[in-house]
C-alpha cells in the first residue's frame, strides 16, 4: 500500500512550526519524517497516517490516536514520548510528533551481528522489561513485542515503540478496534494471544520478550 501513497512532505518544507529534514521510513499505514523544531532547533520524529488509509478504515485513526494517548499517560525513559498530536486539514492527515531515536532497531542489530553478546542482550531485555513494568499500573499490554519495535540509541539506551495496538483498560473504550483479536506478530505471540489478543495480560508480553531474547542470543527464533 505504501507504494500508492506519495510523499506528503518535501525536505525544507515547514509544517506547524517544524521544518522537514528528510523521510525516515514509510510503510503501509503511514510515513515517519525527521523534523526540526523551528524555534527550539531540536530534532523530533513526525509520524503521519496516510489520508487514503484513514479514509479506507477509520479503525486505523483510532489506533493512531490511541498511541498518542497512551504515550502521554505513561512517561518512562525507555518509552518514546509523544509531544503533539493533531489533524492537518490542508493535507487531510493525522499526525503526531514524538522523540527522535538516532539509531536503528533491534532487527537491524541482529541482522548485522548475527548474534548479540549475552551482556548486551541482557541490558536490552532489562530496559524493555522496565518499560513494560511502567505500563502495568495503567493495565497496558503492548501485544507486539518484537525486534522492529525496539529502538537502539547510540549510547546503548533502548526505546520501546508502537503502543498503537496496546490494550489498556483505562483508555477510552472508543479507541478499541474491532481487529484487536488478530493483532500481534505470529512469530512472537504467546499461545493465548494467538487465540485472542483481546483477552491477554502482561504475561503475553513476557513471553514475546523471551522470544526476542532467544533470537538475540541464537540468531534465530525458537
Amino acid at each position: 500500500m505504501s507504494g500508492d501513497n506519495p510523499d506528503l512532505f518535501q525536505s525544507g518544507e515547514n509544517f506547524r512550526g517544524y521544518v522537514i529534514e528528510r523521510l525516515l521510513g514509510k510503510g503501509g499505514l503511514g510515513a515517519v519524517y525527521l523534523v526540526r523544531h523551528e524555534m527550539l532547533d531540536t530534532l523530533y520524529a513526525l509520524k503521519v497516517l496516510y489520508p487514503d488509509v484513514a479514509k479506507e478504515n477509520p479503525s486505523y485513526i483510532k489506533r493512531f490516536l490511541r498511541e498518542a494517548k497512551l504515550a502521554t499517560r505513561i512517561r518512562h525513559p525507555n518509552l518514546v514520548a509523544v509531544h503533539d498530536c493533531g489533524f492537518d486539514a490542508a493535507r487531510n492527515a493525522y499526525y503526531l510528533v514524538m522523540d527522535y531515536v538516532a539509531g536503528g532497531d533491534l532487527r537491524q542489530a541482529i541482522a548485522f551481528a548475527g548474534k548479540l553478546a549475552p551482556e548486551r542482550a541482557v541490558r536490552i531485555v532489562a530496559q524493555v522489561a522496565s518499560a513494560l513494568e511502567a505500563a502495568q499500573p495503567f493495565n497496558v499490554v503492548h501485544r507486539d513485542i518484537k525486534p522492529e519495535n525496539i529502538m537502539l540509541q547510540p549510547d546503548g539506551a533502548v526505546k520501546l515503540v508502537d503502543l498503537g495496538i496496546a490494550k489498556a483498560s483505562n483508555v477510552d473504550e472508543s479507541l478499541r478496534t474491532t481487529t484487536d483479536s488478530v493483532f500481534g506478530t505470529p512469530t512472537y505471540v504467546s499461545p493465548e494471544q494467538a487465540l485472542s489478543a483481546a483477552d491477554v495480560d502482561a504475561r503475553a508480553d513476557v513471553y514475546s520478550l523471551g522470544v526476542v531474547l532467544f533470537e538475540m542470543l541464537c540468531g534465530r527464533v525458537p
